[in-house]
């Protein structure tokens, strides 16, 4: 019996056109982290070679995301939806500006650690997964920022969370171990909430793909617990992002590992919780976040100065750097609370200098370290005679820090008292203004201990056998290792620079993607086409 054939139409459920060459940029940075990581699993016994596999690797990814930033602040939003399948059923990947910028700087970032890596890693520590750790880290990092979908968001905050476990106790030694349980316990409760607040929306959407949610969540009934997940959001990425009362594990954790992985830490991951705050409290979940405003104000106050004043009450210089880490993210909160545009702009530059800044803070200890044995200030110091350049970058990056002129925290820390004053929050940009205060402080007494003065306490001379900061000899013979950190350093100082002096790019780029993310109809259009529904 013969069968009769027949078409089915599958255009209202499947992408029936050719995908844009240029839209794979999107799922780009996935495919070369991850081919990068398996090359370096590959040739891990091979320590020689992992370096350079990692840093051309990186560089790619660099160029990669530089090309997709240009291409979205071009022609817009940018969808790529996994198996053809139509939102919202077809896992989208959506990057809007936001996504892209901060993409691309957590890929300098990450290229700089490779090079610094070079003179800060072991033979022991890259055949344990230095690098391949760091690539995986990497393939988390870009998928958080690039998703469409608040479950795929879930799935690579795992990713990121499983690579920087290993990353955390490279080296096995019993700080590094407590560190770790400290940093695992209070992660895993906030990605378990995440999950939870998944779960919860969910249920009462139906839907995974956040353009589809912020239309879905509008049309909810007034019943509706939506209020409770947005709770559950904004205590997981607190802890995340490490902001008051949830941060104490940061400071106790960032301090036991290598400076490469610690600085690395430093810049990504606590902005990916910020980065997730915006996409769900402000994105998603607008009206909600307005509920919780005045919550989210005096939880930025709180964790900007107690971050400061741990800056300044600490002598050892991770833990000093690591509370001041977490004042940042105060500085952030607060944009997210008043939620303006220009607000929401000045957290989207804080954190773009936050990533470059602080990783290169932790960079200028940890060569500070090798060549003075310690990390404890009291018994650093002459710094300066020993190496101007290197008490130059701290001198530039600890103005930038300090929101002064002219680096990249100078603009971003204007922008957010701009907008503090101009929507009626004055006591957040005093708030601001004096953390800062407090911050300057904090880098000065660092500066004037370690650099400025004739040398530790009780030996005026400063003299000093140069280690390592894991107590081996250091050698001078390796110079291209030595050459390769400088090169780290000199990138992040170069770039803080770069934007304090020139920032119109960087600024336009943060004033598209707040506006994107108050008025998402670009965003929600680039996933379900002009008629900004499913299709």
């Amino acid at each position: 019996m013969a069968v009769i054939g027949h078409s089915a139409d599958v255009s209202h459920a499947m992408i029936t056109t050719a995908v844009p060459l240029g839209n794979w940029l999107v799922v780009a940075p996935i495919i070369i982290t991850i081919l990068g990581g398996v090359v370096c699993l590959l040739t891990r016994k091979k320590t020689q070679i992992q370096p350079r596999i990692a840093i051309a690797t990186l560089a790619l990814l660099v160029l990669s995301n530089f090309t997709l930033l240009g291409r979205v602040m071009d022609q817009g939003v940018i969808t790529m939806v996994m198996g053809q399948w139509l939102p919202p059923y077809g896992i989208a990947f959506t990057v809007d500006p936001i996504g892209a910028m901060l993409a691309l700087i957590a890929s300098v970032v990450a290229f700089a650690t490779a090079l610094y890596g070079v003179g800060d890693s072991d033979a022991i520590s890259r055949r344990y997964g230095f690098y391949p750790f760091l690539m995986l880290l990497m393939t988390g990092v870009s998928g958080t920022f690039l998703t469409g979908d608040i479950f795929n968001m879930y799935v690579w905050f795992e990713v990121l969370l499983i690579s920087s476990f290993g990353l955390l106790i490279l080296g096995n030694d019993k700080a590094q171990l407590d560190g770790a349980v400290k940093y695992g316990i209070l992660n895993l409760i906030a990605t378990t909430l995440f999950l939870i607040a998944t779960g919860y929306l969910y249920g009462l959407v139906g839907t995974l793909n956040m353009a589809d949610i912020r239309s879905s969540v509008a049309n909810l009934p007034d019943k509706a617990p939506i209020l409770t997940v947005s709770v559950l959001y904004l205590l997981a990425f607190a802890m995340k992002a490490a902001a008051f009362p949830v941060n104490f594990w940061l400071p106790a954790s960032y301090h036991t590992p290598r400076i490469a992985v610690a600085g690395v830490f430093a810049g990504l991951l606590t902005k990916v919780g910020v980065y997730a705050l915006l996409r769900t409290m402000v994105m998603l979940l607008p009206a909600y976040r307005e509920m919780l405003a005045d919550v989210l104000a005096v939880v930025a106050v709180l964790t900007m100065i107690t971050g400061a004043l741990g800056g300044i009450a600490h002598s050892d210089l991770r833990r000093a750097l690591g509370y001041l880490v977490i004042s940042g993210i105060g500085s952030m909160l607060a944009g997210i609370a008043i939620a303006s545009e220009l607000a929401l702009s000045g957290t989207i530059l804080y954190a773009i200098h936050s990533i470059i800044v602080m990783t290169g803070l932790y960079f200028v200890i940890g060569m500070a370290s090798r060549m003075s044995h310690t990390f404890q200030l009291r018994e650093l110091g002459g710094l300066y005679a020993k190496s101007p350049l290197l008490a130059l970058s701290y001198f530039i990056l600890a103005v930038a820090l300090s929101g002064l002129p002219p680096t990249s925290g100078f603009w971003a820390k204007v922008v957010l008292v701009d907008a503090a004053i101009h929507d009626g929050w004055p006591w957040l940009a005093g708030a601001i203004l004096f953390t800062g205060f407090l911050t300057c402080i904090a880098v000065a007494r660092i500066g004037l201990f370690a650099f400025w003065r004739g040398g530790p306490e009780g030996t005026p001379d400063g003299t000093a056998r140069a280690v390592t900061a894991t107590g081996e000899a250091y050698k001078p013979d390796a110079a291209a290792a030595y050459t390769a950190m400088w090169l780290a350093l000199g990138l992040l100082t170069g770039l803080s620079l770069f934007i304090g002096l020139a920032p119109n790019h960087i600024i336009e780029i943060a004033h598209t993607g707040a506006a994107g993310l108050l008025d998402p109809v670009n965003y929600i259009g680039s996933v379900f086409g002009p008629t900004g529904g499913p299709l």
